[in-house]
């Protein structure tokens, strides 16, 4: 069996505008001519502005940064380059104006129950659960109410966490890890958070017998199955919102879906 491990690394890009725009242009794959037609410029342009023979408008860029669905923040280090101010803040959680954001990720929360849901930031620390998330923790036999500050990264990859309750915690950690890794060539905090952690061994995979990869979660009265989905803000224009996605536990079958129920059910007579 074939192994190999995957190294996080931080890709930033630097210097003029331009040159910033055809980095991020490249990495998705793109060539200027599909950029052009989706940001609404023409081919020319695009040429003129990558090469540093024109300068963007704000409202160009803005189209070509948009077609491209590269990080807020990194928009702002494009504008800066470009000489115009940052186009985006990032509001703390706490601030007053986040109010209408813990509503609705509460109330996302709260509907998602009886299947477990959190919300994790773009550090993958755990913002807010649900009641489920506890009710499951509390079957998986670790505590039900999570410690303040923990981060999903560390629970699953590094020993006495969550990782250690799963029945597929290889698989579970090498994709974990994988994504983390990915994500991290545009976020340098969560690359240097990686940097602490030991890489998983990550193995070659057998034919899945899913069309996704399944959390199966170990517990004393028997094994649990969940698809893992992820719930984001459509139209995010703060990077703090922007990095927020909340993750559902899905029941991936019936008997899965029963024990959820059940222990939810018997929490709302008892609690």
């Amino acid at each position: 069996m074939r192994h190999h491990r995957l190294n996080p690394s931080h890709v930033e890009p630097t210097g003029a505008a331009g040159q910033q725009v055809r980095h991020w242009r490249l990495q998705a794959g793109m060539s200027q001519l599909d950029l052009a037609l989706s940001a609404g410029v023409s081919q020319r342009h695009l040429s003129c502005v990558e090469t540093g023979r024109a300068k963007a408008s704000p409202s160009t860029l803005h189209a070509l940064l948009s077609a491209l669905d590269i990080p807020l923040e990194h928009c702002n280090a494009v504008f800066l380059a470009a000489g115009y101010a940052p186009r985006y803040a990032a509001t703390p959680l706490e601030a007053p104006d986040m109010a209408v954001i813990h509503a609705a990720l509460e109330q996302i929360l709260q509907a998602n129950n009886p299947a477990a849901a959190i919300v994790i930031d773009s550090q993958w620390d755990i913002i807010a659960a649900n009641t489920s998330t506890g009710l499951l923790l509390r079957m998986a036999g670790l505590p039900a109410d999570l410690p303040p500050g923990l981060n999903l990264l560390d629970t699953l990859l590094r020993p006495g966490g969550l990782g250690d309750r799963l029945a597929n915690a290889q698989d579970v950690r090498a994709l974990t890890w994988q994504r983390a890794c990915r994500e991290a060539a545009s976020n340098r905090a969560l690359a240097q958070r990686l940097r602490g952690i030991t890489a998983p061994t990550i193995a070659l995979p057998a034919a899945p017998a899913s069309p996704v990869a399944l959390t199966r979660v170990d517990t004393a009265e028997g094994e649990l199955s969940f698809l893992s989905t992820f719930t984001t803000f459509g139209m995010p224009a703060d990077i703090t919102v922007a990095s927020l996605r909340i993750e559902h536990l899905v029941p991936a079958d019936a008997q899965t879906q029963a024990r959820m129920r059940a222990a939810y059910e018997q929490w709302q007579a008892t609690g």
